[in-house]
C-alpha cells in the first residue's frame, strides 16, 4: 500500500486483537511508523505490535486509566495525528424481557462513554489535519432483535461522531465513523458457539448462511474494515467529515 500516512503518529484503542489489531497493521503499512496500541492488559501478549509502536494498558471504563494512557501516548509519540476508537464489547443475544440493566450500563460504559472519553483525551493537542475514526457498526443505524443494548450503544456512538464532527471541523480535525457488517472475529464466533450449544445452527452453518445473504457472498473481513480506516484517516478523505462509512457486502 502507498504510504498514505507517512510520518503520522496514531493511537488505536482496542488495538490488541480483532478489528483493532488489523487496523494497527494497516496503519503501520500505510506509513504510520510510530503509534500506540491501547487495550486492556489481558489483551496483550498474543502478538507483538509493529516496529515503532508501543503497547499501553488502558481500561476505558476508568477515567484515571484513560487519562493516564493518553498522557503516556502523547509523551511517547509527541503528538497524535490519527485516533481510532476501536474498543468495544458485544453482549450475548438477549430478549428485552431478560435484558439485565447492569449489563446495559456496562455496554454503554465501553461502547458510548468509552468512545466519548477516547475522543476527549485523544484529541488533546491534535492539530489541523488530524483525523478521528470511530468503529461503530451497521447496527448504528438499524435495529437488531435480541441485541438491544449493543445496538443502542452504537446509535449513541454515531450521534457522538456527528456532533463532535461539527465541533472539531472548524479546527481542521475530521471525525468519521465506520459501520462494519458482520465480521467473524473470535468474539463473534464465540457467541455463535454459545448459540450452537443452545440448540441453534452450527457455527459453520451460521457463517455460511450469513455470507449467502450478501452481495459478495461473504462476510466482512477485518482487513475490509482496516483499509476503510486508512481511507478516512488519510488525505484521500480530506473532504469527508461527520459521516458513517458502511463497510461490508450489502444484504440481499
Amino acid at each position: 500500500m502507498t504510504a498514505l500516512l507517512a510520518g503520522k503518529r496514531a493511537a488505536v484503542t482496542g488495538g490488541a486483537n480483532g478489528i483493532g489489531a488489523a487496523i494497527v497493521r494497516e496503519l503501520a503499512d500505510a506509513g504510520a511508523d510510530r503509534g500506540a496500541v491501547l487495550d486492556l492488559p489481558s489483551a496483550f501478549g498474543t502478538s507483538a505490535p509493529p516496529e515503532g509502536w508501543v503497547e499501553i494498558p488502558v481500561d476505558l471504563r476508568d477515567d484515571a486509566s484513560t487519562r493516564g494512557a493518553f498522557d503516556e501516548a502523547r509523551t511517547t509519540l509527541e503528538r497524535i495525528d490519527v485516533l481510532v476508537a476501536a474498543a468495544g464489547i458485544v453482549p450475548g443475544w438477549t430478549g428485552i424481557n431478560e435484558l439485565n440493566p447492569d449489563e446495559w450500563d456496562e455496554v454503554f460504559r465501553v461502547n458510548a462513554r468509552g468512545v466519548m472519553r477516547t475522543i476527549q483525551e485523544g484529541r488533546i493537542g491534535m492539530g489541523e489535519g488530524g483525523a478521528i475514526v470511530v468503529i461503530a457498526s451497521q447496527n448504528a443505524w438499524r435495529g437488531n432483535e435480541h441485541l438491544a443494548s449493543y445496538t443502542a450503544s452504537k446509535h449513541a456512538a454515531l450521534g457522538l461522531v456527528r456532533s463532535v464532527a461539527l465541533e472539531l471541523g472548524p479546527h481542521g480535525i475530521r471525525v468519521n465513523a465506520i459501520g462494519p457488517g458482520s465480521v467473524a472475529t473470535d468474539a463473534y464466533v464465540g457467541r455463535l458457539r454459545r448459540r450452537e450449544s443452545e440448540g441453534g445452527a452450527t457455527v459453520e452453518q451460521a457463517l455460511a448462511g450469513e455470507g449467502r445473504q450478501t452481495t459478495l457472498m461473504r462476510l466482512t473481513t477485518v482487513e475490509d474494515v482496516a483499509r476503510a480506516t486508512i481511507f478516512l484517516a488519510s488525505d484521500l478523505a480530506s473532504g469527508v467529515a461527520g459521516h458513517v462509512l458502511p463497510v461490508g457486502p450489502a444484504t440481499r
